[in-house]
This record gives C-alpha cells, structure tokens and sequence, in this order.
C-alpha cells in the first residue's frame, strides 16, 4: 500500500509540472486566420512592400485557409503613443474588425480561427521612438503593452487562438545599419552606428518585455490558445546561415538589397537605383531598405503555416 501512495503521489506531482495536453492548436483545427500589423503582413495590394506577395498570401495558398487580412502598410500598434498617418491597430484595424464581426459581415469560428499580431516595426524606427515621437513620454513599455492589449481585446470578444510574432532584428535592415547611406525611408544626416546600437537594443528590449507580458498575462485568459512566434530568431538564423534558406542564381546577399536607392543629402538629383531582377532576387534578405524580400516572406509564410497547422516548429513557443 506505501508503494502504491508514492506512486500515485509521483503520478500527482507530474501532472503539476506537465504541461496542458490542450497546449496549442490541433492538426486540422484551423480553418481562418486573421492578421493585424504593418507592412510585412498587409495582403490589401499587389505588389507590396517586398515586391510581389505578403506572406498571409503563401500562407493562405500553403495551408489551404482562408485569409481575413486588416494589416495595413505604415501602422504603429497606436497613433496615440506613436503617431504615423496610416491606420493603426488600436486606432483602425480593430475596430474595423470588430465592427465587421458585430455587424455580421464577418463570422468566424472561434475554435477554427486564429488571430495573428505583427507589429514594432514602425513603433520603434524613424519619426517614433528611435527619433522621437510627437508623445515624447513614449517608451518601448508602452507600445508592447498596446501589442498585448489587441490579443486581451481580441479575447474579450470572442477570439481564443492566437500567434504574437515578435520583432524581427531591425538593426540587420539597410536602413538601420551601421553601414547604411540616404535612403528613401531617411535622407537626412544621422550617425548610423548610434542608431544601430539604439535599435539593436530597442528590438531586443521590446521582444522581452512582450515575452513577459504574455507570460503574465496567461493565467488570466481561460481557454485561449497563445504562441509566441520567434520572428527575431529566424531572422538573425537567415542572416548567418542563408545558404539554408535562399536558393536565386545571384550570391547571398544579406547586406544589401533587391530595390536599392541611395539618395544624396540636401539635394534634389534623382536617387541612384539598382534592382535586382529575376531569379537573382531570391538570394536577398531584404527586399528594400527596411522590408524583407519575397523569399524571406514565403519562409516565414512557411514557418507560420505549420504553427497553424498544429505542427512543431522550431521558431514558436506555445504560452497555452
């Protein structure tokens, strides 16, 4: 009987330290998903910001799904900490989804659907916390903690599957390189090492508050359903390793860039651009100065197909 006690009381203290079988989303489950960010997820137009195809779009044709995309191109997570005249999460994006669901435009099941959150770009680059917002008590606290608000808002109404992609490493773009040069995005004078120290330790300060944002917050959203998706770590595994992940017919490139216009300071001549065309194109990281290429953009479509899918995946963490 004493064996049988200690037995049942190891069985006891496994389970307490076991995670949920109900971790995460089953094979098949999902059916739709929804997205919200800036540029690197609006689907709204073509060509977009990386020259052909959003990745919602390779995600929706990989996982056979049906895409509902309210990302827009310029957005910050609020116009109300950092301000840029393009519609932004708090300020558009959700409310116009939520108007859609309440007024019957869009149903959606809950248990079939999942709501995917990027955002940061544009919170923490030019004209906003890395030169100074128009809300100059702005911090990097304040904006990730608008990030989680849209997943507790999105629950509140009904939402219960959900990806939060972290911020990718902004200090590997052009524009935010210790190497950079005028560009379209910032033509002005600046001290690109200063600014990609700040970003660096932007990005990563960002990433780790939000990751204990969404720890906490966990045990307060009975039933839901959240992945924390490493955009950061598969970008800086792109950027070292490219060999594993780009296949053009020019070298790897992770340095420069597809579409490249150097500007000249304070004049008005026409920037100086080159393109990559083709199959060379698929060797890029970055497509521009700040956005990814299309080959960048179908791997991440390919990683986060298979979160959704209810497949294991080396770049997302399962919260519950």
């Amino acid at each position: 009987m004493a064996f049988l006690q200690v037995v049942k009381l190891a069985f006891a203290l496994l389970a307490l330290t076991t995670p949920s079988w109900a971790v995460g989303v089953a094979p098949g489950q999902i059916k739709n998903f929804v997205t919200f960010g800036d540029s690197y997820t609006d689907s709204s137009y073509y060509p977009t910001a990386d020259g052909g195809y959003a990745w919602p779009t390779w995600a929706a044709m990989y996982g056979d799904l049906n895409l509902y995309g309210f990302a827009r191109s310029g957005a910050t997570c609020s116009n109300l900490l950092t301000y840029r005249p393009f519609p932004p999460i708090m300020g558009w994006q959700l409310p116009a989804y939520l108007n859609e669901t309440r007024n019957g435009t869009l149903e959606l099941n809950p248990d079939e659907t999942i709501y995917t959150i990027w955002i940061g770009t544009n919170d923490l680059g030019v004209n906003a916390l890395l030169t100074g917002s128009d809300a100059p008590d702005t911090s990097i606290v304040q904006v990730r903690q608008c990030t989680v608000d849209v997943l507790k808002i999105l629950y509140e109404s009904g939402a219960r599957n959900f990806i939060m992609q972290n911020i990718l490493p902004l200090d590997l773009t052009i524009l935010y390189s210790n190497y950079s040069y005028p560009n379209r995005y910032w033509d002005l004078e600046r001290n690109t090492t200063g600014w990609n120290v700040y970003m660096k330790e932007l990005v990563r300060a960002g990433n780790e508050i939000t990751s204990l944002m969404l720890e906490a917050l966990v045990p307060a959203l009975p039933g839901a359903h959240i992945a924390s998706f490493d955009s950061y770590g598969l970008f800086t595994d792109m950027y070292n390793n490219p060999q594993n992940y780009f296949n053009g017919t020019a070298p790897y490139n992770v340095t420069g860039c597809i579409n490249s216009c150097v500007h000249t300071m304070n004049s008005t001549a026409a920037p100086t651009c080159t393109v990559a065309n083709g199959t060379d194109a698929d060797s890029f990281l970055w497509y521009d100065e700040l956005h990814p290429s299309q080959q960048s953009d179908r791997i991440v479509a390919r990683e986060m197909t298979a979160v959704m899918m209810g497949e294991d995946n080396q770049w997302t963490t399962w919260l519950s």
